[in-house]
């Protein structure tokens, strides 16, 4: 009944104000009901603009688990206890049939009309979408409603129907433009707006032979204009433009995946301090870690200064290996410094490091020479770290003595790691101009302890692909760079580190027209509007390579239609998607 979908509705909204639930709530027998809101990206946000908490329903999980789950649950009188944990499996939608009959009780539940219902305490509660299986003639993937108020008063809904057809490359099902504005006008006003979306795909068509990122990477244009002349229609250049950049470190074919693999040595470092089992590299040198440090600290000995050049120098060419197929401009996006310290060459040295022995192996050959006064290494100044502390010592000819056991030797090379990696990522920003050593002492500070300090550094890292990333493939320059940079840095001084995340830059589209002009759109779609404010009413008609909703399943989204390729002549398979609303008002 009514009631029984008001209480449960309200009593998720106010639960939800404190925080949104991770799992579906079971809200019928084939229903379970998830509340969308703050951080979390809203599945219908191309039909709907709204930004406050919303329902979705969708067909309650039925597998062997979790009705045993819910089994075992049947006598416990907690509702919170009623969470669906399905995992592994995408959402499910319900019929149509089903999903108009949710929609008619949300509807006179909100409907203040309704004394009869006896509901004492009428609550405006957030819009509700039902996920629905197309099992209609018009292939309805959505139906939505949303409260139309004024202030605290429920005055009407809006009803919303999302339905889609294809994929196809037939052109033919495309619609018309003026015959979709004269539908819109003769249902709700004679007077329209049209406004235009597009988003391409600018990492395959920027990739360039030698620099392909990863597979879970994503560099896309986000592209919109008012006045829509046609169907399919070109972005002006004079269009709203924002980049959006998912990247994942790692690519073997980066400038800096060198240093990547740095990285994930510090951080195998970090977690064998952590759990007290070190996952060792596979030893790529052809000497041992223990050679080069010997071959090392003798060539030191022969220095009066302590400095080496030489082996600053072999460093450098060996970090920019491997980058042949890139063009020389491009390498030169990051090299190694030339002002590497005793501590900093000797990570260079020992970072080939296979086994705890061989660890500890080094740092006594190490030791052994500074207690012998047969080096006087110079070091940076300001580091706290233990192998710094003993060198310092060194310096006035006496050494405490200190156990090269247990987590010691692990923690002395994770430091001089850590304060090698952080000078190189700081250099690269200050180097180019991107960042103030003041606005990047959060990711340097030794303030916390070693593991977040670790976290941190990854952070400057994922920070450095995306830089080096828009600049191989997009051919950014200092004025797009900066802005971005700032934009990782603020987002990255209050969340942790997240590589799928899309860090958003405005963008002119000349300045990467080139890289999509001749490409196909991902989605292309143009808003019909009348009205303003909680009398707007909004037709939308769009096209995408991909399902508008992640309940569709197919297995040709986004596929090049094999009868129409023909040379350039790609004709793209496409999804038609179709979303109108109107309005029920009851007073």
């Amino acid at each position: 009944s009514c009631v029984f979908v008001f209480f449960p509705l309200s009593r998720i909204y106010d639960e939800g104000k404190k925080s949104i639930p991770e799992h579906p709530y079971a809200f019928e027998a084939d229903v379970e009901i998830c509340l969308i809101g703050g951080n979390h990206k809203s599945p219908v946000e191309r039909f709907w603009n709204g930004n406050n908490m919303i329902y979705i329903l969708q067909k309650a999980g039925h597998n062997e688990e979790s009705d045993l789950t819910e089994e075992s649950k049947a006598d416990d009188a907690v509702y919170d206890s009623e969470l669906s944990q399905k995992e592994g499996s995408g959402p499910v939608p319900l019929s149509v049939r089903r999903a108009k009959q949710l929609i008619s009780l949300y509807t006179m539940v909100q409907n203040p009309n309704m004394t009869h219902l006896k509901i004492s305490r009428l609550v405006v509660l957030p819009p509700l979408w039902i996920r629905c299986d197309r099992s209609d003639p018009e292939r309805t993937c959505w139906l939505g409603a949303e409260p139309l108020k004024t202030g605290n008063k429920i005055t009407g809904i809006n009803l919303h129907m999302v339905t889609c057809d294809g994929p196809t490359a037939d052109k033919n099902c495309f619609a018309d433009l003026e015959e979709l504005k004269l539908a819109h006008k003769i249902k709700h006003s004679s007077v329209v707006m049209t406004k235009g979306f597009v988003q391409y795909e600018l990492i395959r068509a920027a990739a360039i032979e030698g620099m392909l990122v990863g597979s879970e990477s994503n560099i896309y244009i986000d592209i919109t204009w008012n006045t829509v002349d046609k169907i399919l229609q070109a972005p002006p250049l004079t269009s709203a433009a924002t980049l959006n950049i998912i990247l994942e470190s790692g690519d073997p074919r980066s400038p800096v995946y060198q240093l990547y693999r740095e990285l994930q040595f510090l951080l195998a470092l970090a977690e064998g301090l952590k759990t007290g089992v070190t996952e060792w590299p596979e030893r790529l040198e052809s000497e041992s870690a223990v050679a080069l440090v010997q071959e090392f600290l003798t060539d030191l000995k022969t220095k009066l200064d302590g400095f080496c050049t030489s082996g600053n120098k072999n460093e450098t060419e060996k970090i920019k290996c491997d980058t042949a197929a890139v063009d020389s401009s491009i390498t030169s996006i990051f090299s190694e410094r030339g002002d590497l310290d005793f501590a900093e060459q000797l990570w260079c040295k020992m970072r080939s490091v296979n086994s705890y022995q061989e660890l500890v192996e080094c740092f006594t050959l190490v030791i052994r020479s500074l207690e012998r006064g047969e080096i006087q290494p110079w070091i940076h100044r300001g580091s706290s770290s233990l192998l710094s502390k003993l060198i310092q010592q060194s310096y006035h000819g006496k050494i405490n003595g200190i156990s090269l056991s247990g987590s010691t030797p692990i923690q002395m090379l994770l430091e001089i790691g850590l304060d090698k990696m952080k000078k190189d990522y700081v250099s690269f920003f200050i180097d180019q101009e991107l960042a103030t050593l003041t606005y990047l002492d959060y990711f340097i500070s030794t303030s916390v302890d070693l593991q977040e300090q670790v976290h941190r550094v990854q952070k400057l890292h994922h920070m450095l692909e995306i830089m080096v990333s828009c600049t191989v493939l997009l051919q950014f320059k200092h004025e797009n760079l900066f802005p971005l940079t700032q934009t990782c840095i603020k987002y990255y001084k209050e969340n942790p580190l997240n590589e799928k995340h899309a860090f958003q830059l405005p963008i002119r589209p000349a300045l990467v027209k080139k890289f999509y002009e001749n490409d196909h759109p991902e989605i292309w779609k143009v808003d019909i509007s009348s009205g303003h404010g909680q009398k707007e009413v909004k037709t939308t008609w769009q096209v995408s390579a991909n399902p508008p909703a992640e309940h569709m399943i197919s297995n040709n989204t986004g596929r090049l239609c094999d009868s129409t390729v023909s040379g350039d002549n790609e004709e793209r398979m496409y999804f038609i998607t179709m979303a109108k609303c109107s309005q029920v008002h009851f007073t």
